[in-house]
C-alpha cells in the first residue's frame, strides 16, 4: 500500500511552527505512520540533525522505512511506554522535541485485513501491534455487558452505550459477531446516521482504544516525555477525541502547576477550513503544545 496516496498529515505548519526544529536537535516522531511529520522536521535539520521515529505498528515502521530514506533516521517499533527504553539503547539521554500524532492511521483503516474499518468483512481485530493478544473480537464476544457498556461511555461518549451493550450481548448468544461490518450493522440498527459521523464511529473507537490501552499508553508517554525533554525542549500533540484531549490537557495542566512545564496552546489549536476541506480526517483535530522548563 503506498503511504504517500493514502496518508495526509494533519497540522504540519502548525506543527513545526510550535516544534520550531533546530539544525543540530534530536527529535522524536512517536507516531511515525507513514512518515508525514517526520519528513518536515528533516527538512528543518541540518546534517546534524537526528531523528527517531517510533510506531507500534510493524507495518508503519516497513511503510516509513520507504519514506524517509535518510541517514538521520533511526527508525523503532515500540509502545509510547517503551520510548525511554528505546532512547537508551540508543545512547540518547535528552531530546529537543516530540510529536504524538494519535488515534487511527488511515494506513491501518485502508487496509481491510486489518480490522479496524466498518466496510470490512474481516474478523474484529485493530490490534495495533499485531503481536499481542487482545482483539476486537474477544471485546465484542467475550466482555460482559457492564463492561461494554463502561468503555463505550468512557472511551466513546456514546450516548446509547447501553442499548448498544445489550444488543451486542443478545445477538452474541446466538452466534458470535465476527466481522467489522456485523458490528457496524448492528450499531445501524440502533443508531441513525450523525451527519458525516458513521453511527459505529464512537463504538469502533472504544473498542480500539480499549484493546490498545492507548489512554495508558498515552500517560505514561507523555510522563516519560517531561524527563526526556532538555530545557526549551518542545512536546506537540495531536488528538482526535475528548478522551484523549482531556488526558493532555490535564497532564499539561499538573506539569505547569509543579514548574516543569509551560503551555503553549492555551486552548487547543484547531485545523483551519481549508486543511479539513483537503483532509476530512483532520476534522476532529486538537493540538497542544508545552515546553520544557
Amino acid at each position: 500500500m503506498d503511504c504517500k496516496k493514502i496518508h495526509i498529515p494533519v497540522m504540519v505548519r502548525e506543527v513545526i511552527e510550535l516544534l520550531s526544529p533546530e539544525v543540530d536537535g534530536v527529535y522524536v516522531d512517536a507516531t511515525v505512520g507513514c512518515g508525514g511529520h517526520s519528513v518536515e522536521i528533516l527538512k528543518q535539520s541540518g546534517f546534524a540533525g537526528r531523528l527517531i521515529g517510533i510506531d507500534r505498528d510493524e507495518s508503519a515502521i516497513k511503510s516509513s522505512a520507504e519514506v524517509l530514506i535518510d541517514s538521520r533516521v533511526i527508525l523503532r517499533k515500540a509502545r509510547f511506554s517503551e520510548l525511554k527504553d528505546v532512547l537508551s539503547e540508543l545512547n540518547i539521554e535528552q531530546i529537543d522535541g516530540i510529536i504524538f500524532d494519535l488515534g487511527v492511521s488511515m494506513l491501518q483503516l485502508k487496509d481491510l485485513s486489518r480490522g479496524f474499518s466498518f466496510h470490512s468483512e474481516s474478523m474484529l481485530d485493530m490490534r495495533m501491534d499485531q503481536t499481542t493478544s487482545l482483539t476486537a473480537w474477544d471485546v465484542v464476544n467475550k466482555y460482559p455487558e457492564n463492561k461494554l457498556e463502561q468503555i463505550f461511555r468512557d472511551y466513546g461518549d456514546e450516548p446509547f452505550a447501553r442499548r448498544i451493550a445489550r444488543e451486542i450481548v443478545r445477538q452474541r448468544s446466538r452466534k458470535p459477531i465476527d466481522s467489522c461490518k456485523e458490528l457496524s450493522e448492528l450499531i445501524k440498527r440502533i443508531i441513525s446516521r450523525r451527519g458525516r459521523l458513521h453511527p459505529a464511529t464512537r463504538i469502533f473507537q472504544a473498542i480500539r482504544i480499549e484493546i490498545n490501552r492507548e489512554i495508558d499508553e498515552l500517560k505514561e508517554g507523555l510522563r516519560q516525555t517531561v524527563e526526556l525533554l532538555k530545557s526549551g525542549g518542545r512536546i506537540c500533540v495531536i488528538s482526535y477525541h475528548s478522551g484523549e484531549d482531556r488526558v493532555v490537557k490535564n497532564f499539561f495542566r499538573d506539569e505547569e502547576k509543579k514548574g516543569r512545564l509551560k503551555i503553549l496552546t492555551k486552548k487547543p489549536i484547531l485545523p483551519s477550513i481549508d486543511e479539513i476541506t483537503r483532509n476530512p480526517s483532520a476534522r476532529s483535530a486538537r493540538f497542544r503544545g508545552g515546553e520544557k522548563l
